[in-house]
């Protein structure tokens, strides 16, 4: 969909933070910059909802100067949006009435010398994401479909926007992403009213809201015009290179996309200020918006960025200025043993910066949590078990085939992956199977009046769209006992790093997790059905131990728990994962209300996995058992990595 600005929009320069004394603050300078000098490579905004995160970027271009005589393009692309909907394809109804191969553009070409906005970028498929980087980063879009073979211009400012607690993109991704900025609700009362103030001045009259802001909004577009034409001749010294490749290194990130991302957003923050040249300040600016989110070591470590760190690789001197060259001199001698720099390496003196190592980010540490357990629970005794070390799982899958989420998990029918048949279309969408919709025609052509050579008559009830066959993400629901036993011999130790390790794996596949845990004399959902794995991960490391084991209550709460899932999201199918030494101690009778609750599960169709933890030379086999009445797969936990598995199965050779 594609959007001229209009009164209708709220103005750039009343959202609170975009006007600060100081200048916008990181959301609006990361917009401003990226629109001055586009080839940084897009922004990526993360936040909570509710932090006007769609309305400032909405609000972009009705302050960026025109192009040729027009409004600057803003482009929306939708979630669900496909392939061929996003690069362009054939025109199908030309193509089989005319005979003619004619190409039908997409949004990326729609999107040309504008703003392409993703909203919720991290629930698009990641080859989609893929291809919008690919065409951000090289300015133009090659589209290899349908019998057709083009390169079109694709010049655009690509904006994201997502909640963490959705889900998070891919490192690989997100290092794609020119800048990133973090976003958060103001906590300070004066400002939160302020906002609350100004949205509701709006509402009431849009228009004369928009007129009391129509100066701010000339005097920024008239600031954003000048920059963008000062950019390209602004000066980035081989001193301040070097200072940039320092921060770079100083940071440990990986490869040099960050160090020419870093060089671009200096001299773009330089231009925006009026300056030819770049200065340690834009530098700064550059780095706090272009290294925090290649610092991500590990899928479960949040973005962040040290400042004291920071202010140690700049140093406390100013960049010197770039001589000028004398035309009357001679000529600058070359580099070498006893060329320039040669005495004077920084650092040679002392007084260049420090080394800094940078390790790695740590995994999510245990953090208080035991305490408010325990008193919710009374007087419960509880410990909490760090995890170890993550590994590669085995892969589990949900039976049959489904249609749901594209993603990495279990068979389903897809809008990628490899065709298997086809079928007449059920929505918009879709990849048109060529020769399926020429057989569904053929036999109609008499009735239709078709004599001699003349074209093919075809209505649209011969179309035929491609079925494929790929994978998708599912709903992986972790329900792990947490009771004494479990908590016996470091066993919680080796439960959360499997645990731990297969929130991994569905993080990589792109799934859905949520997690239950029972102990004591209940269960509850410690996470809700969520995309965000780094929650799940959270949770799980400050999850305590102790007590008896209420397995019946924990069956019935996942029970519960997948069945209001259902109803919420009806495509996703669901994995039921049950970490468990299998032992029910809670209450009367809790072996046959264990049992009872298995049967329900068995009965609703769900696909369960049972991790057996019980370990040592003597073993009751109880999470066997209750796998059986499940219905479910038996795993021990020494076989949930991939590499156990091919031990046992070279054993078994």
């Amino acid at each position: 969909m594609t959007h001229a600005p209009d009164d209708r929009h709220f103005p750039f320069s009343a959202v609170v933070g975009a006007d600060g004394p100081d200048g916008p603050d990181p959301m609006a300078l990361a917009l401003i910059l990226t629109t001055i000098a586009p080839e940084v490579g897009g922004v990526l905004v993360r936040g909570e909802k509710g932090t006007a995160k769609s309305t400032i970027v909405r609000a972009l271009t009705a302050v960026l100067p025109p192009v040729d005589d027009r409004p600057v393009p803003l482009v929306e692309m939708p979630i669900g949006a496909t392939e061929d909907r996003v690069t362009g394809s054939i025109n199908i109804e030309t193509a089989l009435a005319e005979g003619k191969a004619e190409y039908q553009p997409g949004l990326l070409a729609k999107a040309h010398r504008g703003i392409l906005y993703v909203d919720e970028v991290n629930l698009l498929h990641d080859h989609l994401v893929d291809l919008l980087l690919d065409a951000a980063a090289m300015g133009r879009a090659t589209v290899e479909r349908d019998g057709v073979s083009m390169t079109h211009e694709a010049r655009f400012v690509l904006v994201g926007t997502m909640n963490p607690e959705e889900g998070e993109l891919r490192p690989q991704l997100l290092d794609r992403f020119g800048l990133t900025v973090e976003v958060a609700a103001p906590r300070d009362p004066a400002l939160r009213a302020e906002v609350v103030r100004r949205r509701m001045a709006y509402d009431a009259d849009p228009a004369a809201f928009v007129a009391a802001y129509a100066a701010a909004e000339t005097a920024l577009r008239r600031r954003i015009g000048d920059a963008q034409a000062l950019v390209g001749s602004v000066r980035l010294t081989d001193a301040g290179l070097l200072k940039i490749a320092e921060v770079c290194a100083a940071f440990d990130v990986d490869g040099l996309r960050a160090d020419i991302v870093t060089a671009r957003t200096a001299v773009a923050h330089a231009a925006w200020s009026g300056r030819a040249q770049v200065t340690l300040d834009d530098i700064r600016v550059a780095a706090r918006l272009a290294l925090p989110h290649r610092r991500r070591r590990k899928p479960f470590d949040a973005p962040g960025l040290e400042e004291d760190l920071l202010e140690q690789a700049l140093g406390d001197d100013e960049l010197p200025p770039e001589p000028e060259p004398d035309p009357d001199g001679p000529g600058p001698e070359p580099d070498g043993p006893d060329g320039p720099g040669a005495d004077d390496a920084p650092g040679d003196d002392g007084s260049g910066p420090e080394s800094a190592e940078s390790p790695e980010a740590p995994m999510p540490e245990p953090a208080g949590a035991a305490g408010a357990d325990s008193a919710r629970a009374g007087s419960l005794p509880s410990s909490v078990a760090a995890s170890g070390a993550t590994f590669r799982t085995r892969l589990l899958t949900v039976r049959g085939v489904g249609a749901g989420t594209a993603g990495r998990r279990s068979r389903a029918r897809t809008t990628n992956g490899r065709r298997i048949g086809a079928t007449a279309p059920t929505g918009p969408g879709g990849a048109i199977h060529l020769t399926e919709t020429i057989r569904a025609a053929v036999p109609h052509q008499h009735a239709r009046g078709r004599t001699g050579t003349g074209p093919l008559v075809v209505r649209p009830a011969d179309l035929r769209v491609a079925v494929r066959e790929g994978r998708e993400s599912n709903l992986v629901l972790f329900c792990v006992d947490a009771s004494g036993s479990m908590a016996a011999r470091r066993r919680m130790e080796q439960v959360k790093t499997a645990v731990l390790s297969l929130l991994l794996d569905a993080y990589q596949r792109r799934d859905k997790v949520g997690l239950v845990t029972f102990r004591g004399a209940e269960a509850a959902v410690a996470l809700p059905p969520t995309h965000s794995v780094d929650a799940a991960a959270q949770r799980l490391e400050e999850l305590p131990s102790g007590g008896r084991t209420p397995l019946a209550e924990g069956l019935l709460e996942a029970a519960h728990l997948l069945t209001v899932e259902r109803t919420r999201d009806p495509q996703r199918r669901p994995l039921l994962v049950v970490v468990t030494d299998g032992r029910a101690t809670s209450g009367a009778d809790a072996v046959a209300r264990s049992r009872m609750a298995a049967g329900l599960l068995a009965e609703s169709g769900v696909t369960c996995v049972v991790v057996d933890c019980e370990s040592g030379p003597m073993r009751m086999g109880l999470a066997a058992t209750l796998a059986e009445h499940l219905g479910a797969e038996h795993v021990p936990i020494g076989e949930v990595s991939a590499e156990a598995l091919v031990d046992a199965a070279r054993r078994a050779a």
